[in-house]
């Protein structure tokens, strides 16, 4: 880890924090992840080699806590890390409220996809299980099709077929998705659209948009 050579505060936390990755780590954390692969699927583009190291810096400084059970170690913010919360929030605020242009490269479906299953409505979910089957046409073909199998009780994530009947089919470009999730483009005027497509039973397809609760950002007023 490189020093700035400051005593300045604001310089000691940025030598930590500002390192590749660290804060979308300490994101994630704050999002409730607490497995290590929970927190890979919010970081998918970092290898699993990086997020062990800066995990392990986050421990060295007490920001993170590890705990070993037997379905595997667990990570939670400790006190230190709690203080993070609001810093992390008024970061993503102000991104949404000023960084608003997206590149081609940022619409990453494999995060737009895990951050819908974390933030699945389940109260509002049919008394049965659910499939509902996401295509993304511009996404590059490993990456364009998508099952969230939805439960009350989970919900799971495929990239591959699970060989079950889907009960809603989603269809929409990321350039058109990825506004709908951040709350650029309500759910209505997509579909009216045409750029936004759903198939299913009439009242299947009706309540898609209350399974959700839209990324956490999305509520922020714009500029």
């Amino acid at each position: 880890m490189s020093s700035y050579g400051q005593l300045c505060p604001v310089a000691k936390a940025a030598e930590l924090l500002d390192q590749r990755w660290m804060l979308l780590v300490v994101r994630e954390l704050v999002a409730g992840s607490t497995r290590f692969n929970e927190i890979h699927r919010g970081v998918p583009q970092m290898s699993r080699t990086l997020l062990s190291r800066r995990l392990s810096q986050l421990r060295q400084h007490d920001v993170v806590s590890r705990q070993e059970t037997p379905d595997g170690p667990v990570y939670q913010l400790t006190d230190a890390g709690e203080e993070l919360r609001p810093v992390v929030e008024a970061l993503g605020t102000w991104g949404v409220r000023w960084l608003r242009s997206l590149a081609e490269e940022d619409r990453d479906p494999a995060f737009l996809v895990w951050d819908m299953s974390r933030n699945v409505n389940t109260d509002a979910l049919p008394d049965h299980k659910t499939v509902l089957a996401l295509t993304f046409p511009d996404a590059t073909v490993s990456l364009r099709h998508w099952w969230l199998i939805l439960s009350r009780a989970e919900v799971d994530i495929c990239d591959e077929d699970p060989g079950l009947d889907t009960d809603v089919h989603l269809t929409a470009p990321l350039r058109v998705f990825v506004p709908v999730w951040r709350g650029d483009l309500p759910w209505h005027e997509a579909v009216v659209g045409g750029e936004l497509e759903l198939q299913g039973a009439g009242p299947l397809v009706r309540a898609v948009p209350r399974w959700f609760r839209l990324g956490h950002f999305a509520a922020i007023p714009r500029p």
